[in-house]
């Protein structure tokens, strides 16, 4: 069993063309153990973003504080403090903060 305080693990400034004001801290992986999926916790901040981008595998997103909008083919989604997102495989998304506090959520993929 590993117990650690999400803070206490690094962050991590992706480097992705079109990334503005994220972080992710890869809380469980690999390095503690799980052999089938990875939990990152993201913060954008105020006005930041993710690319918008896709790829194979899914993302299975739950809102801890904050909120935005989430960017996919159909348009652009208000979400929220609380609110579940799952995102397919090969769908293209984004994650925007338009709000002026900062924004942060867990993402689940597998390994």
């Amino acid at each position: 069993m590993v117990i650690q305080r999400y803070k206490d693990v690094e962050a991590i400034l992706p480097t992705e063309q079109g990334v503005n004001g994220v972080t992710m801290r890869r809380v469980i992986a690999e390095k503690e153990g799980a052999p089938n999926f990875i939990m990152r916790v993201f913060e954008i901040e105020a006005g930041g973003n993710t690319p918008l981008h896709d790829h194979e595998w899914e993302h299975e997103v739950f809102i801890l504080s904050g909120g935005g909008t989430v960017v996919d083919d159909s348009g652009e989604h208000e979400v929220k403090t609380g609110d579940v997102v799952f995102v397919p495989g090969g769908e293209k998304h984004q994650f925007k903060n338009t709000t002026d506090k900062p924004w942060e959520f867990i993402c689940l993929i597998p390994v």
